[in-house]
C-alpha cells in the first residue's frame, strides 16, 4: 500500500501552477543564501562580519581569516550533503513507490558506513577517493539487500516491509561496526565521529573528491525524473506509455546510490534528510519529479545548513553535529509519516 503523494495520476502530476513553482524556487533560493552566509557568520567564536567580509575579501585579518578558513568549506560541504540526501530520498521514493523511503530508513547510509569502517579497520583505507568508492559499493549492496528482503512475500515490496527491512538490517549493520571498531582502540575516536554524521571536519581537498561522484549521481537523477513520473502511474501503465521499467529503476536507483554513498563517505550517516524533504517539497511544487528533484536538492540543502548553524548556536561554545539535529527532526517525522498511511499489518 503507498500514499497518493507517491501515486499521482496523469492529471495530478501537473497540477502545479508554473508561476507558483517559480515564487517557491525564488523563496528557496533566497532562503539558502541567507542560512549559507548564517553558517560562515556563526560560529563558536563571536566575529565581526566586517571581519569575516574583509576576510573573503583578501584583507588580512588573523580572526577573520580562521573563520573564512573553516567555515566556508564547511558550508558548502553542508550544502552539497544537504541536496545529495534531500534528492537521494525523492529518487528513491519514486523508484519503490514508497512514502518511507529514505538512505537511512533502508539502511544504506548504514552499508556505506560499514565498507567505511571496514577499509578503515581491516584494508588500511586513507585516500579520499578509496573512501568515497568504498562508501558507495556499501551503498549498493545494502540497497539490493534490503530490496529483495523487501520484495519477499506475498505483495512484493510494501511500504512497511520495506521499512522493516530497512529498519533490521541498519541495526544489524549498527552492530557489525561497533564489532569491528572495539578491538581497534586506535580509530575508535574517529569512527564514533563519523558515525554521528557531521561536517565540521570539512576541507576543500574532501569536497573536491566528492563532487565528482555527486555530479554524476545527481545528473542521472534529472535523467530519470520523466521516468519516475510514469513508473508512479504503475509499471504496467509505465511499459504502455513506452518506458523501459527496468532501466529506468537501475538508472535512477545508481544515482540515488551514488548521491547517499557519495555524500555518506564525507560526513557520515546522516538520516532522515531523504525523508523529510521529499514530503515537503510535493506540498510546495507538486509530485512531477522534473520539479520535485531539483527542489529536494536545494531544500535538503537548507535543511542541512540550517540544522549544522543550529547546533552551533545551541550549545555554544560546543556544538551539535547535525546528525543528531536531524535525528531529533525526522524520527518524529518519521512516525507521523507512518500513522498517516495506515498500513496493514501482513
Amino acid at each position: 500500500m503507498t500514499s497518493t503523494d507517491t501515486h499521482p495520476t496523469a492529471d495530478a502530476i501537473t497540477w502545479r501552477p508554473r508561476s507558483r513553482r517559480v515564487t517557491w524556487l525564488v523563496v528557496v533560493l533566497v532562503v539558502l543564501v541567507a542560512l549559507a552566509a548564517a553558517s560562515i557568520a556563526v560560529g563558536s567564536r563571536d566575529v565581526a562580519w566586517s571581519d569575516i567580509v574583509a576576510a573573503l575579501g583578501g584583507t588580512t585579518d588573523n580572526l577573520g581569516q580562521a573563520a573564512v578558513t573553516k567555515r566556508v568549506p564547511r558550508t558548502v560541504l553542508a550544502v552539497l550533503v544537504g541536496a545529495a540526501l534531500g534528492m537521494a530520498g525523492a529518487v528513491m521514493q519514486g523508484v519503490t513507490r514508497n512514502p518511507l523511503a529514505d538512505p537511512g530508513v533502508l539502511g544504506i547510509n548504514m552499508g556505506a558506513s560499514l565498507a567505511v569502517v571496514v577499509g578503515l579497520a581491516w584494508f588500511g583505507l586513507s585516500s579520499a577517493s578509496a573512501t568515497v568508492w568504498a562508501a558507495i559499493a556499501g551503498a549498493a549492496v545494502a540497497a539490493v539487500f534490503v530490496y529483495a528482503v523487501g520484495s519477499l512475500g506475498r505483495g512484493g515490496a510494501t511500504p512497511l516491509k520495506l521499512a522493516l527491512a530497512g529498519a533490521a538490517t541498519s541495526a544489524a549493520l549498527t552492530s557489525l561496526i561497533t564489532a569491528v571498531v572495539l578491538p581497534r582502540n586506535d580509530i575508535a575516536e574517529n569512527v564514533l565521529s563519523f558515525e554521528i554524521g557531521g561536517v565540521g571536519g570539512a576541507t576543500w581537498s574532501g569536497i573536491g573528491t566528492v563532487v565528482p561522484f555527486l555530479a554524476v549521481g545527481l545528473v542521472l537523477s534529472l535523467l530519470s525524473a520523466r521516468g519516475l513520473n510514469s513508473l508512479a502511474l504503475g509499471d504496467e501503465l509505465a511499459t504502455g506509455l513506452g518506458e523501459r521499467v527496468a532501466m529506468v529503476r537501475g538508472v535512477a536507483a545508481l544515482g540515488s546510490v551514488l548521491l547517499c554513498g557519495a555524500a555518506t563517505s564525507v560526513a557520515g550517516p546522516i538520516a532522515f534528510v531523504g525523508l523529510v524533504v521529499p514530503h515537503l517539497c510535493r506540498l510546495l511544487v507538486g509530485v512531477d519529479h522534473r520539479w520535485l528533484l531539483p527542489f529536494t536538492a536545494l531544500t535538503g540543502a537548507c535543511l542541512l545548513t540550517a540544522a549544522d548553524v543550529l547546533g552551533r548556536i545551541l550549545v555554544r561554545p560546543s556544538e551539535l553535529d547535525v546528525g543528531i539535529l536531524t535525528a531529533l527532526i525526522g524520527a518524529p517525522f518519521f512516525i507521523a509519516v507512518v500513522r498517516r498511511q495506515k498500513l496493514r499489518e501482513l
